[in-house]
Order: C-alpha cells, then sequence, then structure tokens
C-alpha cells in the first residue's frame, strides 16, 4: 500500500471523529476521555501529538513539554503522519480485532510505539540525540517496545500486541511490514557499524522471532514464529527454526504482511 494522498488522509481522519462520537454515544462513561483524546482536536497531528505526550509524560517531562516537542515534529514533517495514518490502515487492514480506525489511534500500544519511534528519528537526524534517547528510554519503560532512535521505518508498519519488541540501532525495515509480539531485530555480536537486519516490503515475522546480524529479509518473505535468523532470507520464502531453514519455496500468498497466516 502507498503513502495515502491528501483527500484520503482528511477522509481517514473524519472517519476517526465520528467513529469516536459514535464511541461516546454508545458508552458515556468514556465520554469525557474521548472528547479529551480526540473530539476537541481540530486535525490528527493534535490528537497523536496529545496523545503520545499524555502517555509518556513523567514528573521529569511533563505532558505540555512533550506536547510541544511532538506536535513541532509532526508540523515540521508531513510524512510522519502520512506514515501514521498508513499504520492505521495497516491495522484495520491486517488485524482481525481492528474492527475500526480510531483503535489503534487509542488503544494500541504497538502504534504508539511506532508513532513514538518516528518523532524519535525525527529529533535523532536533527541532531538532538540526548532528546530521542531520553524518549526512547520513556517509550521503553511505558509500550514495552524498544527501537533505537536510528532504525529507520517505512510506512504501513504493524507491531501487534507490541510487548517484547527489539529494533536495533541500524536496522531498516520497509514498507507494508507485520510484526508480532517478541520480535528481535538485533545485532550478532560485540561489532559496531552496520549491524542491524534490513526488512523487505510485505515481510512478515512471527511472534517470538529473532532476526540477527547486517542481513537481509527480503519481500514478501514469511518467518514462523519463535525462529532465529542469521542469514539472508529469499524473497517469496518462508522459514522457520534454530536456526532457520527454509521449509516453502514460496511464502504462500503476495504479501505475508497483509494475509497474517501464522501457519507454516
Amino acid at each position: 500500500m502507498n503513502t495515502l494522498t491528501q483527500p484520503q488522509s482528511d477522509t481517514l481522519w473524519h472517519t476517526i471523529r465520528r467513529e469516536t462520537e459514535q464511541a461516546c454515544a454508545d458508552e458515556p462513561t468514556l465520554a469525557s476521555f474521548l472528547h479529551l483524546t480526540v473530539l476537541r482536536h481540530q486535525s490528527f497531528e493534535r490528537v497523536l501529538a496529545f496523545h503520545l505526550s499524555s502517555k509518556l509524560a513523567s514528573p521529569i517531562m511533563d505532558a505540555r513539554a512533550l506536547y510541544e516537542i511532538y506536535l513541532n515534529a509532526l508540523r515540521s514533517d508531513d510524512s510522519i503522519v502520512e506514515a501514521a495514518l498508513a499504520d492505521i490502515v495497516a491495522y484495520y487492514e491486517r488485524d482481525a480485532a481492528c474492527d475500526a480506525y480510531s483503535l489503534p489511534l487509542l488503544y494500541y500500544k504497538g502504534f504508539h510505539a511506532i508513532q513514538a519511534h518516528r518523532i524519535n528519528h525525527w529529533l535523532w537526524q536533527q541532531g538532538r540525540r540526548t532528546l530521542a534517547y531520553f524518549l526512547q528510554n520513556r517509550a521503553s519503560e511505558v509500550f514495552g517496545v524498544d527501537i533505537h532512535p536510528a532504525a529507520r521505518f517505512g510506512h504501513g508498519i504493524m507491531i501487534d500486541h507490541g510487548t517484547g519488541v527489539v529494533v536495533g540501532e541500524t536496522a531498516v525495515l520497509g514498507n507494508d511490514i507485520s510484526l508480532l509480539h517478541g520480535v528481535t531485530l538485533g545485532g550478532s555480536g560485540k561489532e559496531s557499524g552496520d549491524r542491524h537486519p534490513k526488512i523487505g516490503d510485505g515481510v512478515m515475522i512471527g511472534a517470538n522471532a529473532s532476526v540477527l546480524g547486517n542481513i537481509r529479509v527480503h519481500n514478501c518473505a514469511k518467518i514462523g514464529a519463535g525462529s532465529v535468523v542469521v542469514e539472508d532470507v529469499p524473497a517469496h520464502t518462508t522459514v522457520v527454526g534454530v536456526p532457520a531453514r527454509t521449509v516453502v519455496g514460496q511464502s504462500g500468498c503476495h504479501m505475508p504482511a497483509a494475509e497474517m497466516d501464522q501457519r507454516i
């Protein structure tokens, strides 16, 4: 899936508002929460900045200061907002439990961790590395997802459940990728430099799988749950095991990340 056009982005934002209004009607007990987090805001950028800052605030960094940091990043780089909206669509299309576009924004910590990382990466690129490290640590504490600020993410990324995922400094993720809980994209030793995996478009990585070292998982490959991958994975193949071996010549579908089929 490509990033959304402006009309599509506007339509998705209005859809999220309508869903939230309906949620208020369905559950009046949460009306104050839903107004505070979505309905009182005039743009998706403000909602996302408010939501992240509310969750990641601490006695050291209050919510207002965080809100200004996040909103400035979102206003300075439209690609962050476009990628966040594409991520919402990814959750809606791939997660069987996600039956509304507003759910990832409101409740899914995997989505929140990805968006916090996108802003941390922007800060890293701006040379504000001390702040990026600080906010990475805070996001790891709150969401249970540890992503180095230098790691590069495409769009249409889904981290399902969002617990125990680790992504190292020189990792690169393409577009339309699905990661399950417990996935590690890590190094293979103490070497410095470019030492983390490069994940192609359309890849699905199953729960508790580890992909280690400066290796490539090529487009539309599938990695089975619990596997340990230490060598390149060809496109459109399925690998499984410790160490992972190719068990199926073809991954069984055009884009495993979209199908979310955990069977081998």
